[in-house]
């Protein structure tokens, strides 16, 4: 009988597969090694395989596509409420064929392999910053402890470093300076990895016209810039703005029921690494609006009734809408001046 879904469960080594036929009958139950799963598919007929977006999720739809297949990616936790008592692998194979075919289900766009690279040296360069943080916050603890105090912020961390540097300072004992001097060394050589990092990701946001485009919404610069583009592969599966503000998590949680409506803090779901950009974005133009005023009336009134975090997340949410408008519908930002003449 052929097989017209294929649920494909994901592992490191053993794979789970579960076929059904065009009557939604099971024909298929089968563990296969990763050696055999492109042989495998290979004698299959062209079909839907659903798989969760998880872990290596995009390589095996890319493979699975060059195929003729048709892949579709499910958010993990969208498919769990198929899972039929207890969960083992073909319990999860199951769910995956089942959810793939419902009318209502979201789907995750696959990947290139280019953009996979970008968003990869994205988590790179957020993986070295905050290994930087560790680092500056150990030395400043040790040097602390010793009485040499540095002010707050990144730059103030090279006097502490001069005088790590300095073996006339005989503040530092001769054990402690060589614990400290090789904290700095790892520092200096982060630094120099970090900056590496953000020239490669300029340079494939210059080449990169959606990016570039991007870039012309105020509070987004070539990082967040670079990043919406890797991600948000396909803006058609957002219906509207509101939708990928949604899924970025800039949005109230609801609790609502019986007709009441009942929100509160921002839900935080989708990707945290888009939200903390964009909401670092909304918090740079607050500060410069509030600095040198705004043009913008909706922006000022906002800053003049909210506290700053609270609007700095509503402006994330307003950025998030615009650059999916550019997205969807091309062009660049425009203010409201320019719009209007």
């Amino acid at each position: 009988m052929e097989v017209t879904t294929i649920g494909f469960d994901l592992a490191k080594s053993v794979f789970q597969v579960h076929g059904v036929d065009a009557s939604g009958e099971a024909v298929i139950r089968k563990q296969l090694r990763r050696r055999q799963v492109l042989p495998f598919f290979r004698k299959q007929s062209p079909c839907l395989v659903g798989m969760e977006a998880c872990a290596t999720a995009h390589h095996w739809a890319r493979q699975l596509e060059a195929l003729g297949h048709e892949v579709r990616l499910m958010p993990p936790r969208y498919v769990k409420p198929y899972v039929k008592r207890n969960k083992n692998d073909a319990a999860d194979a199951a769910a995956i064929c089942e959810a793939v075919t419902r009318p209502t289900m979201r789907f995750v766009a696959v990947k290139s392999a280019e953009q996979q690279s970008v968003l990869m040296l994205h988590r790179s360069r957020a993986l070295l910053v905050r290994q930087r943080t560790m680092l500056v916050n150990a030395i400043r603890a040790h040097m602390a402890e010793l009485g040499i105090v540095a002010r707050v912020g990144l730059p103030q961390v090279s006097a502490l470093l001069a005088v790590i540097a300095d073996e006339a300072d005989d503040r530092i004992p001769p054990l402690a300076r060589s614990c400290l001097q090789g904290l700095a060394a790892q520092l200096m050589s982060l630094e120099g990895e970090i900056a590496t990092a953000g020239q490669r990701i300029h340079a494939w946001h210059r080449s990169n016209e959606v990016s570039r485009r991007l870039e012309s919404i105020p509070g987004i610069g070539p990082i967040t810039a670079s990043a919406l583009a890797a991600t948000i592969t396909d803006p058609s599966v957002f219906k509207s703005g509101r939708e990928l503000a949604a899924w970025i998590g800039l949005v109230p949680r609801q609790n609502s029921t019986g007709g009441k409506e009942r929100l509160g803090r921002i839900s935080k779901q989708g990707d945290p690494y888009l939200r903390w950009l964009l909401v670092v974005g909304a918090m740079t133009v607050i500060r410069h609006a509030r600095r040198r005023g705004t043009a913008n009336p909706w922006l000022a009134e906002l800053i003049a009734h909210k506290p700053t975090k609270v609007a700095a997340v509503a402006l994330a949410n307003k950025l998030a809408r615009t650059a999916w408008a550019l997205l969807q519908h091309g062009g660049t930002y425009q203010t409201h001046t320019a719009a209007a003449a």
